[in-house]
């Protein structure tokens, strides 16, 4: 039985997370929901899961590091800097960090990375994701997730070859480029699909979630997973032995 620390606790994520918790063999060690206050929950619990803000991540690793305490991060919308930040605390502690806890994701983005490889540039790759009308972010951190199997398949930098946003005249498609368009609308879980489309014949690889408690579920599998690793940055696709593609090589 494993103790589980829940930043972000008043979250929809972290409300999903607790439940499964509390459904598990496992035992909730508290909750918190304001950045700076996960010092004290990070030393009573054997895995802290964070599903709060880019804005609270520093403190947040801060607080995992000065426990000794491995890490799941689900927070999307991350910036380089953040990744920085994480590549930097992974040195300390176990760190996963994903854009999506679903195991089918995962699974997914390792379908995508090798379609992208044995098909080719040729093949040009679109990404349709569709969130509930709450989300503040676009893409969603899935979208990017993939974009970025995509792009490693391809061995290209997704921050270069990405588009998104199209709107007017904006010329012809550029080839190897991958691109990205998001809707919004209703309460939508999460619907993702990448299109791969050559000449002639188009390849759709889709995932869609019903409800928010299969990320929840994976949260837990990915933070059971977690506890008792070597200090290193690590992904979902670790804990379904697909190998990562994020580990910086600390452990």
């Amino acid at each position: 039985m494993a103790s589980i620390g829940i930043i972000g606790s008043e979250g929809r994520m972290g409300r999903a997370i607790a439940e499964a918790v509390a459904a598990s063999r496992h035992e909730l060690a508290g909750g918190v929901d304001r950045a700076g206050d996960a010092g004290d929950l990070a030393g009573r619990c054997d895995v802290l899961v964070d599903f709060s803000s880019p804005a609270a991540l520093p403190a947040n690793l801060a607080a995992a590091a000065a426990a000794g305490t491995p890490m799941l991060i689900g927070t999307t919308g991350l910036s380089a800097s953040d990744h920085a930040l994480i590549d930097g605390r992974a040195q300390e502690i176990a760190v996963l960090q994903t854009g999506n806890t679903s195991l089918g994701v995962t699974l997914l983005a390792s379908l995508v990375r090798e379609a992208s490889a044995r098909l080719g540039p040729e093949w040009d790759v679109e990404i349709l994701e569709m969130h509930h009308r709450m989300k503040v972010d676009a893409p969603s951190g899935t979208a990017l997730l993939l974009g970025e199997a995509a792009a490693q398949g391809r061995g290209i930098d997704l921050s270069v070859n990405s588009r998104s946003g199209r709107d007017g005249h904006t010329g012809q498609r550029e080839t190897g480029t991958i691109g990205f368009a998001a809707l919004r609308g209703g309460t939508v879980a999460g619907d993702h699909s990448v299109i791969l489309a050559g000449e002639q014949e188009r390849i759709t690889l889709s995932h869609h979630a019903e409800d928010r408690s299969i990320f929840a579920r994976g949260a837990l599998r990915g933070a059971e997973w977690l506890i008792g690793r070597a200090p290193g940055r690590y992904g979902m696709e670790d804990v379904l032995g697909l190998g990562s593609r994020q580990n910086a090589g600390f452990a």
